[in-house]
């Protein structure tokens, strides 16, 4: 049997990439977190319209 290793080193595009990555999803977590729930519908449901599947 092989075992293979691997190692990754965090470069400063990296940590840029992570950061990046965790403001936005926080910034949805928020936005959707306070919104209310009927602009929620109606943007789900606008989506689906968009996307061509039907919903009712």
């Amino acid at each position: 049997m092989t075992t293979k290793t691997a190692t990754f080193a965090v470069t400063g595009s990296n940590t840029l990439a992570f950061a990046f990555t965790l403001i936005v999803g926080l910034g949805l977590l928020t936005v959707s977190g306070m919104a209310q729930a009927t602009v929620l519908h109606d943007a789900a449901h606008d989506q689906r319209h968009a996307m061509a599947f039907p919903c009712h």
